[in-house]
């Protein structure tokens, strides 16, 4: 539970324990400070009263008592308890204010059991409560008891624990308003951190250029919470830095990788016009010469499709914007299945499409490009026999239509399965079927979906293999 907390609000939890811990401890030194002082001033005045009240009610009116100063009850607060026992009885018994002597059996066998003490003490009397005695000997033998009540100490005790209880509660409650919003005050660059590092949270930071929000202000550099925001700042600075340095990187090598393609696309033509016109010559050739011949054609035109790739890729990491137009997506279908069907005629093409024909928006020429790409990847990927399925459900999304191309053959190897839509990347030929491909079919088809708004997913298992692709809906 305590992990939920904010920071703000341990801060405030502490100082009202802390000032709490400082009430209580102020509440209970003064009230044991002002309960020790009221029994003080009782046991003085106690020790000022002597036995006198207690001589007068055995000897009333009788000058020769055994308290030579014995005058009357005059001048004793009401609540004074006089009291003469004798061989353990009680002789006599009274209370100054009250006109019962104590008559209660309960309070004279109380009395009774006193012992002689220098000191006056703190004993519970039966029916007439908490009383601060003074035990003493008389001359005949007897003792003299005397005591005042203790209520008015406990009453001025409860009174002083309501009032310590309402000023210590109003204080906590003060302190607690005013504690937070000065922690909040406080907290307020740990605030603008978090927002700032949010909106950097929410860059696209893996690619493109990145434009890095303003720095945190810091109004006081010289508080702990200043070098959070000072060191934030400089966390900030770095990571400018280092993608600034990282995009440069990147635009220098789709320029090499852009430059470089066209740069190919020259001598390829030529090889393989070369290739061709010395096929096309008259006379004896042999057949080694004209086997090799052949494969200089062929791997001219996969090193053409391969540099058209790179070129394709090297635009769409430009950023520059593809067409978003309204686009026929049953027709594009339609028309890549009839070309898939054309190139791998040993393969199984089923089509799955609406009634009504689906509108997107998007490139056209990319969207079919696309899809070609994933039918091509279907079909070399999988061993002949293979069910390709081509579906279109415009039902599924309200924003768009969803495309799936799925077929039954061996599934995309576990640890290709992660990695299949990046650059390069080779599959196991002997598990997927009969070639790895050039390894950026794949990669197009995701750049094109990204540059379209569009999305691609992959789910494979043996037996079942699915491209998901969804796509925006045409506005009009």
């Amino acid at each position: 539970m305590s992990r939920h907390i904010t920071l703000r609000g341990r801060l405030v939890a502490v100082l009202l324990a802390c000032l709490l811990f400082s009430c209580v401890t102020i509440g209970v030194v003064t009230t044991l400070s002002l309960q020790r002082f009221l029994l003080d001033r009782l046991d003085q005045q106690l020790s000022e009263a002597g036995n006198r009240y207690a001589v007068s009610l055995e000897h009333p009116g009788d000058g020769d008592a055994d308290d030579s100063d014995f005058r009357s009850v005059v001048g004793q607060p009401t609540g004074t308890l006089g009291a003469r026992v004798l061989n353990g009885a009680v002789t006599a018994l009274g209370v100054v204010g009250s006109s019962d002597r104590g008559s209660a059996a309960q309070t004279r066998a109380a009395i009774a059991a006193m012992r002689p003490s220098s000191r006056p003490r703190t004993v519970h009397v039966p029916g007439l409560g908490e009383y601060r005695l003074l035990v003493q000997p008389g001359r005949d033998g007897d003792l003299l008891i005397t005591g005042l009540p203790e209520h008015p100490v406990d009453e001025t005790i409860a009174r002083l624990l309501e009032v310590e209880g309402i000023v210590f509660g109003l204080a906590l409650l003060a302190s607690g308003v005013v504690g937070a919003l000065l922690v909040r005050l406080s907290l307020r660059p740990l605030n603008r951190v978090a927002s700032t590092a949010l909106q950097v949270s929410e860059l696209p930071l893996a690619s493109g250029e990145v434009s890095i929000p303003d720095r945190v202000d810091n109004p006081a550099p010289g508080t702990e919470v200043g070098q959070v925001a000072e060191a934030f700042n400089h966390m900030l600075e770095h990571v400018e830095s280092a993608l600034t340095v990282r995009q440069s990187s990147e635009d220098q090598l789709r320029r090499f990788i852009a430059d470089a393609s066209h740069e190919l696309r020259t001598p390829v033509s030529v090889i393989r016009s070369h290739a061709e016109y010395a096929q096309r010559v008259g006379g004896e050739i042999p057949d080694e010469v004209t086997h090799a011949l052949g494969r200089i054609t062929a791997e001219s035109d996969r090193i053409s499709m391969l540099v058209d790739d790179l070129i394709l890729l090297a635009r769409l990491d430009s950023g520059r914007p593809l067409a978003r137009e309204p686009v026929d997506l049953t027709r594009i279908t339609l028309d890549a299945v009839r070309d898939a069907q054309i190139a791998g005629p040993e393969h199984q093409w089923r089509l799955d499409l609406p009634d009504q024909p689906v509108i997107v928006r998007g490139d056209e020429h990319a969207l079919h490009q696309a899809l070609a790409n994933l039918l091509a990847n279907a079909r070399v990927h999988t061993p002949a026999g293979t069910t390709v399925t081509v579906a279109i459900d415009a039902t599924a999304t309200r924003t768009g239509a969803i495309l799936t191309v799925t077929d039954d053959g061996p599934g995309v190897p576990p640890d290709v399965a992660p990695r299949v839509f990046e650059r390069l990347v080779h599959g196991n030929g002997a598990a997927r079927g009969t070639s790895g491909g050039s390894g950026l079919g794949l990669a197009i088809v995701a750049a094109i979906l990204h540059a379209q708004n569009g999305r691609i997913e992959l789910t494979s298992a043996p037996g079942r293999t699915q491209f998901r692709i969804e796509l925006a809906a045409s506005d009009k």
